[in-house]
């Protein structure tokens, strides 16, 4: 088997941004334990005295002897292409990721980085060929951040990056309107998301906007038909299928070596204040910093309601349903991009949603139980979502088949049923056995990076935070911005496109119907309306 070989795995090629994987000879050193050649990458997982010849008959069983990787340019070539001018819309923590991921940090970050030996790996990060020229943030402090982190010229690239001057926007509309503006991040509260969008598409600008797209079906309906008849680049903020686990767990689902898929699980589980969305408070139970007089309340709350400052709604918004869709827009977000991805479902014909506020009795609309069901007959399927906030119990992303399941996370473990048809004969010889896994990938090694609080945990574990590229770590959020940037200036289509917002803003849009009105809510797929 040719190692240098190419394969795209995805059949989207690099106009989807999806045909740079990592190479076969790479994958195989990074795996821990015993390496088995041409298994995608996998490890066959081993007991103390596994015969070799039954790993051998295991793979050539799967049909996975044959399988080539592909390879990948990243970081091996300077960066083509003009420069691209971007503003940010909300300079908040998602915010100052996205900034690094573009090859920006504020210079206290900076020192922190190089106190956590994390430095040296982000300076090796790809040069995207970007400036960040604009900071719109309707907190002061914020403001000042952003313009701080812009302006700062220690980045990947070095004495090649731009150093172009930074503006501060009191508003986005400020923003769109400067021609200066090439393209814009979204990272505000989510109230915001599609109507900034939706205005960012008419003015030309290219969008890259945090999930979720929408809160509200009319609202979304627009920014669909907008960004469909512009030239704009639309990427929704998620980063999973940048993973090279997802990349391999892609080519699992098409040689079907699960068999039919007919129910999927995905589950979210958290266990702190922080993690149940009360994020006013320090770590010494003192308000966060902002004010009235440093805070444009009016401009934060937009079209939402008006209600009197709040110190707790600015930090906590995702609490309250007039900012967001809670758990559902929060995290199942991601859980539904990553099996859209996957099984391409797209949006199903039924939700039906129940929980409640069973541990934080606070001042929350959110549930901190949740549980949706949603059907989808066309696809002989059920997708299942469970949500608790009480728990820090882990619960797997498990894809069910009639041949095996599939948990994907930072890893994927592949499972044989004991009553597989496919597996039978080698189920009955002994080759495979039902108690444990038969194939596993981990190119992260069990490795966690510089991650600190409960929610990066929970993300990481989830598959949402780094990949492993030619034996190094690599930010998927980065490669996500690279795609898009990709597609701005080459064309083509990002993975997280308008056609897959709008699939997982209605799919969302239908659970939180549902909560609110008790009721087993529809999908018209002839009108294209929620019933």
């Amino acid at each position: 088997m040719n190692a240098e070989k190419k394969n795209n795995l995805s059949g989207e090629g690099k106009a989807n941004g999806q045909g740079e994987g990592m190479p076969r000879r790479t994958v195989l050193k990074a795996l821990a334990g015993l390496p088995v050649a041409g298994v995608l990458g996998f490890e066959i997982l081993k007991k103390k005295n596994y015969d070799i010849n039954k790993r051998s008959s295991v793979v050539k069983e799967l049909g996975l002897d044959s399988i080539d990787f592909p390879m990948s340019d990243y970081g091996t070539k300077k960066h083509s292409g003009d420069l691209i001018r971007v503003g940010i819309i909300g300079f908040g923590t998602r915010a100052v990721q996205l900034a690094s991921a573009l090859g920006f940090k504020h210079p206290d970050e900076v020192k922190s980085s190089q106190q956590n030996n994390t430095l040296a790996a982000w300076l090796e990060q790809e040069y995207l060929n970007v400036a960040i020229t604009g900071i719109c943030d309707v907190f002061d402090m914020h403001a000042e951040k952003g313009l701080a982190t812009a302006a700062n010229e220690i980045r990947p690239g070095g004495k090649d990056a731009p150093k172009l001057p930074v503006k501060r926007y009191r508003t986005y509309r400020e923003m769109l309107d400067d021609k200066e503006i090439d393209a814009v991040i979204i990272a505000t509260p989510d109230h915001h998301h599609a109507r900034f969008a939706t205005e960012a598409a008419r003015a030309g600008k290219h969008v890259y906007c945090e999930k979720s797209p929408a809160l509200h079906e009319d609202e979304l309906n627009e920014l669909y038909a907008t960004v469909k008849s512009s030239n704009v680049v639309y990427q929704l903020g998620h980063q999973i299928t940048q993973s090279i686990v997802f990349q391999q767990a892609k080519e699992v689902i098409k040689r079907n070596l699960l068999g039919k898929i007919t129910l999927v699980e995905t589950t979210s589980n958290r266990n702190t204040a922080s993690g149940a969305w009360i994020r006013h408070l320090d770590a010494n139970g003192n308000l966060k910093p902002g004010s009235e007089d440093t805070i444009d309340w009016k401009e934060w709350l937009g079209t939402a309601p008006y209600v009197p400052f709040s110190i707790d709604r600015y930090y906590s918004w995702t609490k309250w349903f007039d900012y967001d869709h809670g758990m559902i827009g929060q995290l199942f977000t991601h859980e539904f991009d990553a099996v859209n991805q996957l099984l391409h479902i797209g949006i199903p014909k039924s939700a039906s949603s129940s929980g409640g506020i069973y541990y934080w009795k606070d001042n929350r609309d959110m549930p901190d139980s949740l549980h949706c069901v949603f059907e989808y007959p066309q696809h002989d399927l059920t997708l299942l979502y469970s949500g608790n906030l009480a728990s820090s119990r882990g619960r797997g992303r498990v894809f069910m088949g009639h041949d095996a399941s599939m948990e994907l996370g930072n890893n994927a473990i592949i499972t044989a049923d004991r009553n597989s048809t496919r597996y039978a004969d080698a189920i009955k010889s002994g080759i495979i056995e039902t108690g444990s896994p038969m194939i596993s990938f981990n190119p992260e090694a069990g490795q966690i990076d510089a991650v600190t609080s409960a929610s990066e945990k929970y993300y990481a574990s989830r598959g949402l935070t780094t990949t492993t590229i030619n034996g190094r770590r690599v930010d998927v959020t980065h490669l996500h911005l690279r795609e898009w940037l990709s597609c701005i200036r080459n064309g083509g289509t990002p993975s997280a496109n308008i056609e897959m917002a709008f699939q997982e803003g209605i799919t969302c849009i239908m659970a939180h119907k549902s909560y609110i009105e008790k009721r087993t809510v529809e999908w018209d797929e002839v009108n294209r309306k929620i019933v």
